[in-house]
């Protein structure tokens, strides 16, 4: 019985310290502080929501977490191509929008279920995927073995992505301690991510 690409690999004596490898950098680059974008957005796409909204959140990160993994598969194996400029400005107006798009929200009664917030979910995480995607690929370099590494990297990105959700929420717990009122806390968010989001645009403007 022929094995999987897969199993083949896990066979191989290296293979677990190789995927911590990868994993630990899939998993620093999203939740690294210094390359605060990916969090940014993320404190944009899932600030709204609370423990309660559980079932809500946990379909935002799957949409947000299918379009990011797509588009760093493909990117990685060069079936996607595009300019870093171009992607490197997207993922700070997928943060405006966003933004743009609670701030709407605010003024409205917010929806029990936000179909639209999902979609900008999954489509703007076809952007970050690609973002994600050039760090993997200058890690790499003239690598042939291209499974390990984007598996690991990319189970790592959820890690990742799962830690800053669950220090957003428990920061949402703490401003409810505080008696500080959901919407402030949901408009503060928003308004400091925009702002911040409005400066990295600015400077990615290709020259």
């Amino acid at each position: 019985m022929p094995k999987s690409p897969i199993l083949a690999l896990c066979l191989k004596p290296d293979c677990l310290e190789n995927f911590s490898v990868w994993f630990e950098t899939g998993m620093w680059h999203i939740a690294d502080p210094m390359a605060y974008d990916h969090i940014l957005f993320l404190i944009a796409l899932c600030g709204f929501y609370s423990w309660r909204d559980w079932k809500g959140l946990f379909v935002l990160i799957t949409a947000f977490t299918l379009g990011h993994s797509l588009t760093l598969a493909l990117s990685v194996l060069e079936v996607v191509v595009m300019p870093a400029a171009y992607i490197e400005l997207a993922i700070p107006l997928s943060i405006v929008l966003t933004c743009v798009y609670n701030l709407f929200r605010l003024a409205h009664r917010p929806a029990k279920s936000e179909p639209l917030r999902y979609s900008m979910a999954a489509v703007f995480g076809l952007i970050h995927g690609l973002g994600f995607s050039y760090l993997l690929k200058s890690m790499l370099g003239s690598q042939s073995d291209l499974l390990l590494p984007l598996f690991a990297f990319n189970v790592g990105l959820e890690a990742g992505q799962i830690l800053i959700v669950l220090g957003l929420l428990l920061a949402g717990s703490l401003v409810q301690a505080l008696k500080i009122k959901e919407r402030d806390w949901r408009l503060s968010l928003s308004v400091f991510t925009l702002g911040i989001a409005l400066l990295m645009t600015l400077e990615r403007i290709p020259q």
